[in-house]
């Protein structure tokens, strides 16, 4: 229960500073790499469950750091990571990772991209090893260590 409660605590710490900076990350990269992520989160065990998708795309209609960003296009990049995903998993996550690698020269977005992992992973009060794993090899894609994340 500690580990539970600790990360609901830095759950609501990450999405406190990502709302403060969320104007800042008004751009294409940044709106991309967090369908990728949150569609990688979505399918971190080899599959999309349809339950998942939908518990994950409300969540982008409601989270105040991609309220920056036209809901519908949000939806549209996060239903298209998730048919890579869902076609073709190893590819898909190729795919996803890659397009997350390129905030590598803005590690302010960066970090953004890899709290929300973190927030959509813990969000169901299991941040199981899969998704550690999915947060884990984003953070390699934009060289940040994953321990800065406890990870």
């Amino acid at each position: 229960m500690a580990f539970w409660d600790s990360l609901k605590s830095k759950t609501k710490e990450m999405n406190t500073q990502l709302t403060t900076k969320a104007g800042q990350f008004k751009n294409k990269e940044f709106a991309n790499g967090s369908m990728a992520m949150c569609a990688l989160i979505a399918a971190a065990d080899g599959s999309i469950d349809p339950a998942e998708q939908a518990k994950t795309a409300g969540f982008i209609r409601t989270n105040s750091v991609l309220a920056v960003f036209p809901p519908d296009e949000l939806q549209q990049k996060f239903d298209w990571y998730c048919s890579k995903l869902a076609g073709d998993f190893e590819f898909g996550k190729i795919e996803a990772i890659a397009t997350i690698g390129k905030l590598r020269n803005k590690p302010d977005q960066a970090r953004a991209v890899i709290q929300l992992g973190i927030i959509i992973g813990g969000a169901d009060g299991n941040f199981d090893t899969r998704e550690r794993g999915a947060v884990r090899d984003a953070c390699n894609a934009v060289g940040i260590p994953a321990a800065e994340f406890d990870l």
